[in-house]
């Protein structure tokens, strides 16, 4: 691809921003250069052109470098045509997402990636979970790659932002280094994970759980897409032509940090007038699949006290989530209620529903998982735990058995990655930078928990519109968007610069949990 004048830093404008004299530049030959697992793809192809290195830059000339918010908005709404969900305003861009993860028009915005990606000049490979990565080559091509990452799949009823910003903030970091002749110490790359949202196959950050080595491939692969479909992960994999042959492995694919950008996906930093969240951990969960037995009957000819009705038992197990929640300052969600027979004159008889238990802390979430095993049973018998009159006529009892499904422990990010967004964050918000910054804990789960396990990890939160998301009107503001970004772009800059100072590997030496 050939590389045009520089907007942000020209060859002369280059010189004053980084204050460094001319004959200290060096012009850098293109020459092939080996990589850690890549063949370097050089992103210039005209007159050799001075080139800057990361630790070259001062904080003036690091501070120049700009995000081109039109050119990365422009880019995410294209990318929307495909997977295009519920229109909820008059204006073209004005509508929700429907890309389920490994459905068609995942396939596409995956495509797109890859074309995008090499077009740029960089090396691009699929591992077997789909998970895809783009690595630009760096001055020293022996060491692992610094990635920015999140993913382009959506829930059923999804926004424009969610994981997407983060997939595009990251290509919109290669457009930047490439257009001002900017040469990282080490490799820098952008990952699209598979199925992060967990709403087609239901276990969210599979294919990092898998690359971390905490979820077992076969597991991954066999997981099967919710009603109406049937096909497996592996089965769509292949359909879709990404059922890649590199092993989805943090050994086969090292990283030497990886930073995300995200929508908060709350409403903290909007009511705090914040323009950015330093994201130091995320809060754990657990997911359970909650299934209550009772007995189909005639609703004509039942009368109350003889019903065993599991709906109703259901509903009481829910209601009592919440309280428990409540009191231990937790969080507790039902997002799916199935029912059998599904018949209007049929009392219930087999009731299986979601329970997503949240809290800052693992004793927490375990405390509240302990106190569902020991009531849901007593609620299923037929006792009344509310303390309070709720109307109902004694029944006969139900049965109740509950299985976790998924547990992801609390997670903190690594200090380092955490000083390279708070530096960054700072410098791009100008005088008033720390006053507009916030330390977040995030309440949602995102693939840099499971990254978090094998490298330095951290994360950029945005303000959405009314914290609203996982739903069509979830919006932010393009200045944000180009805010967030550019914190993006200038973490991953600062972390390359102090890995050839501290000479930072991706183990850490070993890197320790």
């Amino acid at each position: 691809m050939a590389c045009t004048t520089p907007r942000a830093l020209n060859a002369s404008g280059a010189l004053v921003a980084a204050n460094i004299p001319h004959r200290q530049l060096r012009q850098i030959p293109r020459v092939p250069r080996l990589t850690c697992g890549y063949e370097a793809k050089r992103p210039f192809s005209q007159t050799s052109p001075w080139r800057l290195q990361t630790k070259e830059l001062d904080e003036d000339a690091l501070k120049s470098l700009k995000v081109n918010k039109k050119r990365l908005m422009k880019d995410l709404h294209h990318t929307c045509q495909w997977g295009t969900g519920k229109r909820w305003g008059k204006a073209e861009t004005e509508t929700g997402m429907t890309r389920l993860a490994l459905s068609d028009s995942d396939k596409q915005a995956r495509d797109w990636f890859v074309k995008t990606t090499e077009d740029l000049g960089c090396k691009v490979t699929v591992d077997e979970m789909g998970n895809i990565f783009a690595v630009r080559p760096g001055l020293k091509n022996d060491k692992p790659a610094t990635f920015a990452g999140s993913h382009l799949d959506t829930q059923p009823t999804g926004g424009r932002y969610d994981g997407i910003l983060g997939v595009h903030a990251g290509i919109e970091m290669i457009k930047v280094l490439n257009e001002n002749w900017i040469e990282t110490e080490y490799p820098v790359g952008v990952v699209n994970w598979t199925n992060e949202e967990g709403a087609r196959f239901p276990m969210s950050m599979s294919s990092s759980g898998v690359w971390a080595g905490s979820i077992p491939l076969a597991a991954a692969h066999n997981l099967r897409e919710v009603h109406p479909g049937t096909a497996t992960m592996a089965e769509e994999l292949s359909r879709i032509g990404y059922l890649g042959s590199v092993a989805a492995s943090h050994e086969a694919t090292l990283m030497a940090a990886h930073f995300e950008l995200h929508i908060e996906q709350g409403p903290l930093l909007e009511m705090a007038n914040k323009k950015v969240g330093v994201v130091i951990g995320v809060q754990a969960y657990k997911w359970l699949t909650v299934n209550v037995k009772g007995r189909d009957t005639h609703t004509g000819t039942t009368d109350l006290k003889s019903r065993a009705d599991a709906l109703l038992a259901a509903s009481k197990m829910i209601l009592h989530s919440h309280r428990l929640a409540t009191a231990h300052n937790a969080l507790a969600s039902t997002g799916i209620l199935n029912l059998k027979p599904g018949s209007t004159n049929t009392v219930p008889g087999d009731v299986s529903f979601s329970l997503d238990i949240r809290a800052p802390a693992d004793e927490t979430v375990a405390s509240v998982l302990a106190l569902v095993q020991q009531d849901f049973p007593k609620i299923a018998a037929g006792e009344n735990l509310s303390g309070l009159n709720d109307g109902g006529t004694p029944s006969l009892p139900c049965t109740v058995s509950i299985t976790e499904d998924f547990d992801s422990p609390a997670t903190t990010f690594h200090a380092s990655c955490i000083d390279a967004v708070t530096r960054a964050a700072q410098r791009v918000l100008g005088p008033d930078g720390k006053s507009l910054t916030m330390e977040m804990t995030s309440g949602a789960g995102h693939d840099s928990v499971y990254t978090s396990k094998r490298c330095p990890t951290s994360m950029i939160f945005i303000p959405c519109r009314e914290g609203m998301s996982h739903n069509p009107e979830e919006f932010c503001k393009e200045e944000d968007c180009a805010i967030g970004a550019e914190v993006l772009l200038h973490s991953v800059l600062r972390f390359d610069r102090m890995r050839e100072v501290q000479r930072v590997s991706w183990k850490q030496e070993p890197y320790t949990l």
